[in-house]
């Protein structure tokens, strides 16, 4: 049997020059355009491989990126220009790329990602005859004095928790089963730490915090059905925030605009929405 963590170092990993490239050509998109982006970082700096990323150089300058996300049969789609390169088929191109390499992996469903706030995405998007979907909120915790918290533990998620994950996100975020196991059998970065969360003895939930260039980003925060309504959410989200404010990290996180329990859930703890994402739903035209 091969050992699966030879095999991830012997793979083609962006590189420390390509991920500053990336980084840059993002904040010179956003200066120029009002807007923030959504590169995923925390996968993007944890790539096995860089088959999934689509760079275009001029003259040794990023000037066109395209990045492929899985989230089990699910892949999700975001990329930029360079301002003053744009309109002249650079993104075309890396997106008929990342649709070949779609069609390779056999994603079932392809979300394309853009600022809400970008008209170039939009048009590009309508070109492609993609359809909106939904829109999710990028929220940010501003500070505020917060109730002690008691009755829960978090704890460190370990190889035994791994069925209890997957029923996790079964029945709380509604995955299949197989898209499931696949998220859950991911490889974490160095800087994000999976939670089980603890109540009388019992594991009821989970959540994932990354941490990056001094911002703390909760993701995948889900409890199983029997447990919710009981407060415990709160007392986790309270918990979470305090730890990672006194670490000295902002905290942020993501949620769908039309998911209302979990908007009110999260501005009752003190986060206020930001930024939006929209996201559109793409069918590929199958081959002849």
């Amino acid at each position: 049997m091969n050992d699966p963590i030879q095999d991830l170092k012997e793979k083609n990993m962006l590189t420390t020059q390509q991920l500053n490239n990336i980084e840059q050509l993002q904040k010179e998109c956003e200066t120029h355009d009002h807007l923030q982006l959504k590169l995923n970082w925390e996968l993007l700096r944890s790539r096995g491989t860089d088959q999934l990323d689509f760079l275009h150089y001029e003259n040794g300058e990023l000037v066109a990126f395209l990045g492929l996300y899985a989230f089990g049969s699910t892949v999700e789609v975001c990329g930029m220009v360079h301002p003053s390169k744009r309109r002249r088929g650079h993104f075309q191109h890396l997106f008929q790329l990342g649709m070949e390499k779609v069609k390779q992996n056999g994603y079932k469903k392809i979300l394309l990602n853009a600022p809400a706030g970008s008209d170039t995405a939009k048009a590009f998007l309508s070109k492609q005859g993609a359809e909106y979907a939904f829109s999710e909120h990028q929220m940010q915790w501003q500070e505020r004095l917060l109730e002690a918290t008691d009755g829960i533990l978090l704890r460190q998620a370990t190889v035994e928790d791994y069925d209890m994950r997957v029923r996790i996100s079964v029945t709380a975020f509604g995955l299949d089963e197989e898209d499931a196991r696949l998220m859950e059998s991911e490889t974490l970065g160095d800087n994000t730490e999976l939670l089980m969360i603890v109540v009388d003895k019992r594991t009821v939930g989970k959540i994932r915090v990354s941490r990056e260039e001094g911002q703390a980003w909760i993701y995948g925060f889900s409890i199983l059905p029997e447990y919710q309504g009981k407060g415990i959410g709160r007392k986790v989200l309270r918990r979470v925030i305090k730890e990672q404010n006194l670490a000295g990290y902002s905290v942020h996180l993501e949620v769908e605009t039309k998911n209302d329990h979990a908007l009110g859930l999260y501005e009752s703890v003190g986060f206020k929405a930001v930024h939006a994402q929209d996201y559109y739903t793409y069918q590929l035209i199958p081959s002849k």
